[in-house]
């Protein structure tokens, strides 16, 4: 499958589900607590980086009414008009994250919702490593994810068709740090969505941050 015919599939899903999604995952509390994680250590007005922004709640919505500057990205175009309409404080583009221009240290913080998990396991990687560069020495990522060992299973979520590939729990935690990451917490947990067709699924959240350069000696 071409970057393009992924991309188009990942976004055709998240067209397909638009707002059910949200109301499908609003009453994650440890989504919740992982956002409180994050203000936590965010300076006044911080600029961050919400991948796969979705509809923008809760993610977009809690940090901009905290005074952040964010940048929501997303390839589901009715995804980012809802994010847009509902979250008037943040930006949103339509994009793919793997194709979005992206400056060296340009963020405080980083977000990743569950946003990698129609990728490859390698491109998931280069993404990480790539959104690891758009952080600022000393700022903060949270990676969340689906903690199995899947590559390109076909299942359903949400009554759409998807294929789905993922890393465990240590697979993950090697992705992070091998990108340059100090994991600092995490939490695991198993999930429901409130969602007629959804099942419990387990739910992985790694809060990490990118060390200080080494100073030089001289």
């Amino acid at each position: 499958m071409t970057d393009e015919q992924q991309r188009a599939r990942a976004a055709a899903v998240f067209d397909a589900l638009g707002a059910d999604y949200e109301r499908a995952f609003a009453a994650s509390p440890a989504h919740r607590r992982s956002l409180e994680w994050l203000l936590g250590r965010l300076a006044p007005g911080s600029r961050v980086l919400d991948v796969g922004s979705g509809t923008g709640r809760p993610t977009a919505e809690t940090l901009a009414a905290a005074g952040h500057e964010v940048l929501g990205v997303d390839v589901s175009p009715v995804m980012v008009e809802l994010a847009s309409r509902q979250v008037p404080g943040a930006s949103f583009r339509c994009a793919d994250i793997r194709d979005e221009p992206l400056a060296d240290g340009s963020f405080a913080a980083v977000c990743v919702y569950f946003s990698l998990l129609q990728m490859s396991r390698a491109q998931q990687a280069d993404v990480v490593r790539r959104l690891v560069r758009a952080l600022a020495p000393g700022g903060h990522l949270v990676l969340a994810s689906v903690p199995l060992d899947l590559e390109d299973v076909a299942g359903v979520f949400m009554g759409q068709p998807v294929r789905v590939t993922s890393f465990d729990a240590a697979g993950l935690t090697a992705v992070a740090e091998e990108a340059g990451l100090e994991v600092v917490a995490r939490e695991e947990l198993v999930f429901t969505p409130d969602h007629p067709d959804a099942v419990p699924e387990p739910h992985l959240y790694l809060h990490c941050r990118r060390p200080l350069a080494a100073s030089g000696t001289g």
